[in-house]
Parts: C-alpha cells; structure tokens; sequence
C-alpha cells in the first residue's frame, strides 16, 4: 500500500517518497512504511524546494591512518618487504606500514574483508583474498594480483568461481611465480591452481575437492614444481599438478603415531623436507616427495604451534597459539636456547615473519603486531581491538580519540603521532563513550547497562552506576558540563547532574516516553533541551532539566543543536539513501565548522556530506575500506581529522580531510 500524501511537491524518492507542507514547514519521509515528519527552521521554510539536489561538499577524505591487524581468524598475513615495510591487512584494506619512518601506505581494492595473502617469488607482487561479502554484486569472494610499489592492480582473478570466502593463497616458487594455489572456504573447501598472467582475470587451470574438514594453509613447494602441500583438521595432503594440468593428492600417513586433531602450519627446510606443526604442540619432518614421516619433535610448545619459519641461516623459528611462546631451534632441531614469551594481553602468536638482521615480526591472536628479537624483547607496533567495536569519543581539545569495543578493552589514540597512548581493560563489554567538555572525565556505557566514570588523567575508575540491564546506547554531557544524559536499550534516558568535580553524579529523573530503544541524542548549546532518535525512528525532544517530554516538536524548530549526532533530524534528512530501511546508518556526526557532515553505514562505507543535509536528495562522497558495518564516525577537535570505527572487522580508520 502506498502510504498517504500531504500537500505540495512531491519526490519520488525510492520506497520513501519525500514530501513537504509549505503551510506547516514540515517534511515527511518514510522509513520502512512508517512517516517520520520534520520540522523545517522558520528561516528556511519560505525558500525551501523538496526536489532541489543538494551538492557535496568541497571538501575530501583521504586515509591517512589504519589501527588494527587481523590476527585472531587469519594466519601467514604478516611480511616484510624489501622497501622496508611491514605488509599485513585487518577489514577491507591491505597495509604497508613502515616502522621505522612512521609511514602507511594502503591497498584499498577489496571491497569486503580481506582474508588471505601470499608474496609472489620477486617480493614486488602480492596476491589477496576477499570473503564473500555482504554485497552480492561487489562483495563476491576473489583474489586479486597487485603491485605493492606502485598499489596498482594487475588482475582481479575468480570473480564468481568461488563459493565461499578465499581462505588460503601462495604463489608457485619454483618456476618463478607464474601460478597461484587458492582453497575455497566452501563445503568442499575446493582447491583451485590459477595462471594468474592470462588476461587480466587469469585462467583456471585446474579446481577439485580438497577436504571435507577446515583447511588453514596451502603452500607451493618452493623447489619441486607442480607441488603443493594443504593442511587443517585431522589431515596433512601433498599434491602433484601434472604437466596436463591434472591434481594428483597424497593423504600424509600418521600410522598408528599420536594423530592430532589439526595440522596448523606448514614451513619448508632448506633440502626441502616438508614441516607440519600441529595441535600436539608437535613438529613433524615429512620426507622431501614424500607422503611419510621422517621425524617427530614432540611437546615443542604447551598447546598448539600456529606458526613455523624457517630461517635464511636454516633454523626454525616456531610460535605457539595457547603459551605465547617462541622458540628456536638450529636446522637439526637441537634447541638453541633462544625462547619468548609474549605478553598475555597480546595473545598467542598466530604468526612469524623474519624481519632485518635478527629482527622478528610476530602476529598475535589479540590483533597486536610485535617487533623484535630474542635478545631485546618483542613490543607492541599495532594495537587493535579483537571483538565488536562501537564506542568512539573525541578529546575535546586535543587531537586523541577514544575507542571502547567489546573485548572490554578502552584505548586512547594519539592521531598526530598515529598511537596508543594507554589502553585499559576495564572487565566490563563497552558500547559507548564521551569526554567531558573540559576533558577531566571520560564516561562509558556498558553493555550490561553499567557506566563507568573514569579519570582521564590517572585512568582511575572513580564512579560505577547502573540504569536497567540493556547495554547504554548513548552517553553526551550538556555543552555547560552540568548535565549528564544515558541512552539506554531500554527505551529510556537518564539525566544525571554532574557534581563534585565528576565524581558525584546525581539522578534528576529519567525521560520515557520512546517506544523502542535510543539509538542517538543530541545536546542544545544552551545545555536544557535534549534531541533523541529511537530504533522505531522516532524524534522526540525533552526538557532535560525537568525529564519532561516536549509534546509540540513544531517548538523546536529553531532550536540550535551543540552536536548533529541524530540521524533523523531536518538537517540531516539527505544521510537517507534511497529505499533505505531505518538500520541502514548507524551514526552521523557533523564538524565543528558546521560545514560537513559524516555518516557511518551498514555497507561498510563513510559518507560526506555538505552540512545541513536538509535535502531528500543530499549529494556525498564515499569512502570504503572498512568491511561489515561502520558503526561510528566523529571529527577530531580541529577538523582536521576524521575518525570511523568497524563493528566486526574491528578497525579504526583515520581520514585527513582534504
């Protein structure tokens, strides 16, 4: 059924037809069937054109910065590149990080998670894989080929041959890298062999069934042509591509020897034995062409090896998933009685790589990254959150951000010096956080409907309190630093008098009246009004000091707002893409200029917009790079900086506004 109209022009605006009541200065929109109206400010409303396209802005974003590392789900995605940098991915971009002059450049052609890579033999080329993306057009799973000086890509390979998510990639190394293995994260974990230089989609050159259990590695002889060795669970597979073109697989046989439950890693010695490190904690030599073993190292770790690297000099190098151990041993497996254990905060190590002179990169199942050696220790060079990320606050006078994720971990970043400055784990699911204004106090809204107040300065948790059980949506202070509002899943806001230099936080009352939970509120900048949006798109306005609703929203129009963080609000009705369901963005946050406006959305993108977006049909750039949901977006103290956050793929992205 269409939904009814009211007077005056009307835009056919996909599902939400758009239409505005010169009389009463309203607009209505519709979000899933259900009208939202809007009142226009008494300024705009005699000049106001429902169907007039608004333009985007002047202004650009250009990633400047990526915090995070997938380590926690992928393994072999840390190398270091002869230019000195670090190569390794987390979300939909692919980063070359060099430590040494604090410098990032970015691979952004993927368009969904990344989840895989390989080196080609000339240490110039790389090959990445994607998942299979949320996007059935654009996020389909493929590999593509590009050149990690230039960031141009070469080919773009098995655009709609995979079912699954590309999981596993190598590049041949014995014929000098002309074929790339991929395993297909399908039912059948299919196994495929690409001529990747035919064309610029490549050629299939042979596909089969691989394993009908997990497969977690699969890696091109590096001296025997046409060989290539596969692992995962309960299985160790050495296969023979033929000179037609045929895959020929060899089960590796355990005998009646301790069969483990997984064979995590493969790494090859320099004579060309093959190595398999397992969930025993074991390492075991299998013969150079052969499918036998010829040598067992056992107990090498507590828990299971997740990484072997075999060293220029010959030793091996072995990491362990559960001890967070590294270990050393010479090319005869004697121990050389060099080991490490990494922090237990970081994790255990996913992964090895082998840096300059004595230098190691390690990967952690945390997403840290490490930098080291036996000698000197290993610390942290990228930080990043391992579970769901929402909470994101910027300083109010400094160029530092906050990020509060569900692995309870809080962290402020320094966005001119691109680092942490402290991380914190504060025991408790965080889903939102604000600074004060005078940047003394920092608050977090938890999941379980806790909020913590925390100082600044010493970190110190000073105060807890608790509204309901839902998580806390939202915490703002009024622009006076006075007040307090808690938007809770509950469907109700607590107002809370800020007293005693924020240490005390008085109740005044709580707001209900919304039929489903807060999802955003707003500030007026005389600190008494409060703007809010529910999850059933509804935009209420209270009288904060006194927790009463205000029943006639027509009173608000000229309001002026401290924040634009409603996404449903007149000045930011143009967020809206066309069919849009009422999920669709998840935060919007306008500059301190009062001249942009960001967006964070469901289709992994971040939008500007030029501010107000008070036009059904607002023009925007938009930026990928983050994969799964944005979940917020904010700008930094002096708009030079724009800050986004990755639900799932748990990154933070910081764009230079151009």
């Amino acid at each position: 059924m269409r939904p009814p109209q009211s007077n005056g022009p009307v835009l056919k605006h996909g599902t939400r037809d758009a239409s505005y009541n010169d009389e009463e200065g309203t607009l209505k929109i519709y979000l899933r069937g259900r009208p939202v109206v809007l009142y226009a400010p008494t300024e705009v409303i005699p000049s106001y054109d429902v169907t007039k396209v608004a333009a985007p802005p002047q202004a650009r974003l250009k990633l400047e910065w990526v915090y995070g590392y997938r380590g926690r789900d992928c393994r072999s995605n840390l190398y270091l590149l002869p230019t000195g940098e670090m190569l390794y991915f987390v979300a939909g971009v692919v980063v070359l990080y060099n430590v040494e002059e604090q410098t990032q450049r970015h691979y952004l052609g993927h368009t969904d998670d990344v989840k895989c890579m390989a080196i080609h033999p000339n240490k110039m080329l790389v090959a990445t894989g994607q998942v299979a993306g949320h996007d059935s057009r654009e996020g389909r799973p493929h590999i593509r080929v590009w050149n990690s000086v230039s960031l141009a890509t070469i080919a773009v390979i098995g655009l709609g041959d995979f079912q699954g998510s590309v999981s596993c990639l190598s590049f041949s190394k014995s014929d000098g890298g002309n074929y790339i293995v991929a395993i297909d994260e399908s039912n059948d974990h299919n196994i495929s062999v690409w001529d990747w230089q035919k064309g610029d989609k490549g050629a299939k050159v042979t596909e089969t069934k691989c394993s009908v259990d997990t497969v977690v590695a699969a890696e091109f002889h590096p001296l025997d042509r046409g060989s290539i060795v596969t692992c995962g669970k309960a299985h160790i597979a050495f296969w023979s591509l033929d000179n037609t073109g045929a895959l020929y697989k060899r089960i590796g046989v355990f005998n009646n020897r301790d069969k483990p439950k997984y064979v995590t890693c493969v790494a090859f010695t320099q004579t060309g034995d093959v190595l398999s490190g397992d969930s025993n904690g074991s390492i075991i030599v299998w013969g150079r062409g052969t499918n036998t073993i010829t040598r067992i190292v056992p107990k090498v770790h507590e828990g299971p090896i997740f990484t072997l690297c075999v060293l220029k000099g010959g030793s091996i190098v072995s990491g362990g998933g559960k001890d967070g151990m590294i270990k050393q041993m010479d090319s005869e497996f004697q121990p050389s009685g060099y080991e490490i254990q990494i922090a237990p905060h970081v994790g255990g190590v996913r992964t090895i790589a082998e840096g300059r002179g004595t230098q190691l990169l390690v990967g952690s199942t945390r997403n840290c990254i490490l930098a080291g050696s036996f000698e000197l220790g290993f610390n942290p060079v990228v930080m990043g959150h391992t579970e769901e990320l929402w909470a994101l606050a910027p300083h109010p006078s400094l160029s530092q951000f906050l990020t509060g994720a569900w692995d309870s971990i809080i962290q402020l970043w320094d966005a001119t010096a691109c680092s942490v400055v402290w991380s914190k784990d504060i025991g408790e699911q965080a889903q939102s956080a604000t600074f004060s204004p005078d940047g003394q106090s920092v608050v977090i809204g938890c999941v379980s409907g806790k909020w913590l107040i925390m100082d600044a300065d010493s970190r110190e948790v000073v105060a807890a309190h608790t509204d309901g059980s839902e998580p806390i949506q939202v915490v703002s202070f009024s622009p006076n630093n006075e007040l307090l509002a808690v938007g809770s899943r509950d469907n109700n806001i607590y107002v809370y008098q800020v007293g005693d230099n924020h240490k005390r936080y008085n109740r005044i009352g709580r707001c209900s009246g919304h039929s489903s939970f807060i999802t955003h509120l707003d500030w007026s900048t005389d600190s008494q009004f409060l703007r809010s949006n529910s999850g059933d798109y509804e935009v209420l306005y209270w009288n904060a000091g006194v927790c009463r609703q205000i029943t006639q929203p027509s009173k608000m129009r000229d309001t002026e707002w401290a924040t634009q963080n409603c996404t449903l609000a007149f000045s930011s009705v143009g967020i809206w893409p066309e069919s849009a369901d009422g999920t669709d963005v998840n935060a919007c946050c306008v500059s301190h200029s009062k001249t942009l406006l960001a967006t964070a959305d469901d289709f992994a993108k971040v939008k500007l917009y030029a501010f107000p977006a008070s036009q059904p049909k607002s023009l925007c750039h938009t930026y990928g790079g983050h994969s799964s949901h944005v979940t917020n977006v904010t700008f930094l103290n002096d708009d030079a900086r724009l800050i986004s956050t990755g639900g799932k793929d748990t990154s933070v992205l910081q764009w230079k506004i151009l």
